[in-house]
């Protein structure tokens, strides 16, 4: 820390009291109040300095003998004032970086410009602040947090201009390339800077153009951690005024993609949306967090907590991740329609990789089964956040599927119309076998979904025939046999209340095709009762009724579906296709 010592004279000031005055043969003429503090002063060494009492002592008309110079608001207090006294005296004063800017603006204020005297005490701290404090790091940043204390005069003078410049040179100019797993050198030092001269500061250096984004992001990210806990730590609760420290951050985050994470964009939008920040702050996070959506890793960092949330309702904003899905749907390839329109949507998706678009799929997939398990999650905002998934970014739906059979679980007062509306973003010709195994013995789901599980199961199993061969006999029991192995209670499955009929069955040729048509037999009347059921109540009753199923095999479930031409004629209609 560079010092500087003005003046030459052993000190003679002395204290009593509150009163502090000269030690001199000679009697003292004036007597100034600086914050309640009282100077017994002589005029000549003083006015000869100081333009400003000199002014004061021309309008009193008696050279201020007559009472108390009272000097209010005085910048930088008695100390400030004693050091500019010292000065007039000549008695050695030592100059820092710490009362630099304290007795810089208190010679402003008294006037101690060249115009009253050269070589007066303004021009020298000029002087040695940019010789000497403003050329080194750590002096520099230590003026630059003192002018907070006096932040309208130091603005006023330039002082504040002038350190934050300088600082700014001295990361430009010393910038060394940080390593990916280190913040650049400079920015604990900074981040201990109040948000207004931080933001200053960064301004400045993103306008060098020379530092990276990287160390820009880095940096940023140091502050936050440091002043933020509800980003650092994923907190609930946070001072009010950490709100605007927020909206900065936003503010001064890099263009370039790779600068921050996304896991940290995420982790600004949580805090905006508990602290309540801008609708321009939220919707720039919104915009960036798209970018990076495909590099998200944890199905956590979605759960961004609902300002306001209570026992009444959700604890996550499902809004705002529908916005961010919206946000990146012109990179995946837009909106899920339609099924007919899904060719064309997979074209445009070439903007985003396969992998990344399954990863993406996939990460939403695993947000909506946690939403599902709230049962204060409205039936609107699983639809909303399951169709703003592109279709190319679900190549299988089996970790959709499990979100519904949640929802389904947890809702149980869902009346039929409800059921059927959650269910038609579910494709089941995206289902694997396991899942369908489950959908097909699955009691919530509407009828029509799984005699549509059935369909096409039965074709991906006439398909597999096809490729290997027509089956015999010893083929069929020997599909049947490997599916009498696998584990009835998997995954799906457990827990979930299916019912699944007990005993030995009659695994031969002829049983399976007996139990096929007996299953499908049934399918058909309940669909029959169903349709009547509409007719008679416009489609509003619904009566859930769970009946065990039967233990069947993939291969015999399906094998007599496509015999009712009735039946699947009222499950899809000539106008609509499936591709």
């Amino acid at each position: 820390m560079k010092l500087m010592k003005l003046g030459s004279r052993p000190d003679t000031f002395f204290s009593s009291g509150p009163v502090r005055s000269v030690n001199t043969e000679v009697a003292t003429d004036m007597q100034i109040l600086v914050d309640g503090c009282l100077f017994r002063l002589h005029k000549f060494p003083m006015l000869s300095k100081c333009m400003w009492l000199q002014a004061l002592c021309v309008e009193s008309g008696d050279g201020g003998a007559a009472g108390v110079v009272e000097l209010p608001d005085f910048p930088g207090g008695a100390e400030a004032f004693e050091a500019c006294a010292k000065f007039c005296y000549g008695v050695t004063v030592t100059i820092g970086p710490r009362n630099v800017v304290a007795v810089r603006c208190a010679a402003a204020r008294l006037g101690m410009t060249e115009a009253a005297d050269r070589g007066n005490l303004a021009a020298k701290l000029d002087a040695f602040l940019s010789s000497c404090l403003l050329r080194r790091w750590s002096d520099a940043l230590s003026v630059l947090r003192s002018t907070r204390r006096l932040a309208a005069l130091s603005d006023e003078l330039g002082l504040t201009s002038r350190c934050v410049d300088a600082v700014a040179s001295l990361i430009v100019g010393a910038a060394v390339p940080a390593t990916s797993s280190s913040s650049p050198w400079w920015a604990s030092d900074v981040s201990e800077l109040g948000i207004d001269l931080y933001c200053r500061v960064m301004v400045a250096v993103k306008a060098a153009g020379t530092v990276r984004g990287k160390a820009i992001g880095d940096a940023l990210k140091a502050y936050t951690r440091r002043w933020l806990p509800i980003a650092a730590k994923n907190q609930h609760v946070a001072p009010e005024n950490h709100r605007l420290l927020v909206e900065k951050m936003v503010s001064l985050l890099p263009e370039e993609r790779e600068a921050v994470s996304c896991g940290f964009l995420l982790k600004l939008l949580k805090a905006a949306n508990i602290l309540g920040a801008s609708p321009a702050t939220k919707a720039e996070l919104t915009r960036r967090v798209a970018s990076r959506l495909e590099d998200v890793a944890d199905v956590g960092d979605l759960l961004i907590p609902a300002p306001g949330a209570s026992g009444a309702t959700a604890p996550y904003d499902v809004d705002a991740v529908v916005a961010i899905l919206e946000e990146f749907a012109p990179r995946g390839g837009g909106h899920r329609r339609s099924r007919s329109a899904e060719s064309g949507r997979e074209l445009e998706a070439a903007a985003v990789s396969r992998g990344a678009m399954v990863r993406v799929g996939r990460l939403v997939d695993g947000f909506l089964t946690v939403i599902a398990k709230d049962a204060r999650t409205p039936l609107d905002e699983m639809l909303a956040v399951a169709e703003a998934v592109p279709n190319c970014a679900r190549p299988e739906h089996d970790d959709l599927y499990r979100a519904i059979d949640t929802y389904l679980r947890v809702h149980p007062e869902m009346d039929k119309s409800a059921r059927k509306k959650l269910c038609r973003v579910l494709n089941c010709r995206r289902l694997s076998e396991k899942a369908s195994m489950h959908a097909a013995q699955n009691e919530l789901l509407p009828l029509r979904v799984v005699v549509q599980v059935l369909f096409f199961e039965n074709a991906r199993a006439a398909g597999n025939r096809v490729a290997a061969g027509s089956p015999d006999d010893g083929d069929i029991r020997t599909t049947a046999g490997k599916d009498e192995d696998r584990p009835r209670g998997d995954g799906l499955a457990a827990g979930r209340g299916v019912a699944v009929a007990e005993g030995n069955e009659d695994w031969s040729a002829e049983g399976l095709r007996r139990a096929a048509a007996s299953r499908v037999a049934t399918l058909r009347m309940r669909l029959d009762e169903e349709e009547d059921d509409d007719e008679d109540a416009g489609g509003e009753a619904f009566v859930h009724r769970a009946r065990p199923g039967l233990t069947r095999s993939a291969s015999s479930r399906f094998a007599a579906v496509g015999k009712s031409k009735r039946m699947l004629s009222r499950l899809w209609p000539m106008s609509r296709t499936f591709t």
